[in-house]
């Protein structure tokens, strides 16, 4: 059918259809240089802060001097949340392994 076909029927002729251009790919971001991991360390007992803002060596030379791993709770330092996080008891575990005795 003719364009003027289809406006003697009322209807319109079709329209040219607009493409997007296909875009360019960008170049990822330089990945961040993730700061350094800090503790806060609380006796479960008394609740009293026994570390209130340590590294991790700090942390586990702290460590070295407690006798079980359930006498403390270990907070970890969540920059992006900007909170502490208590560390599951797995994640205790496995810092309690590497402590200085």
């Amino acid at each position: 059918m003719a364009p003027d076909e289809l406006e003697d029927r009322g209807r319109k002729p079709p329209e040219k259809l607009w493409v997007p251009p296909k875009r360019t790919p960008r170049e990822p971001e330089p990945a961040k240089p993730r700061p350094p991991r800090r503790f806060r360390v609380l006796d479960v007992v008394t609740r009293a802060v026994l570390q209130a803002d340590g590294s991790v060596a700090e942390t586990l030379r702290l460590l070295g001097g407690i006798e079980h791993v359930n006498d403390v709770n270990l907070y970890i330092w969540e920059p992006g949340d900007e909170r502490w996080r208590l560390l599951s008891m797995a994640e205790q575990q496995v810092v309690w392994e590497r402590r200085l005795s």
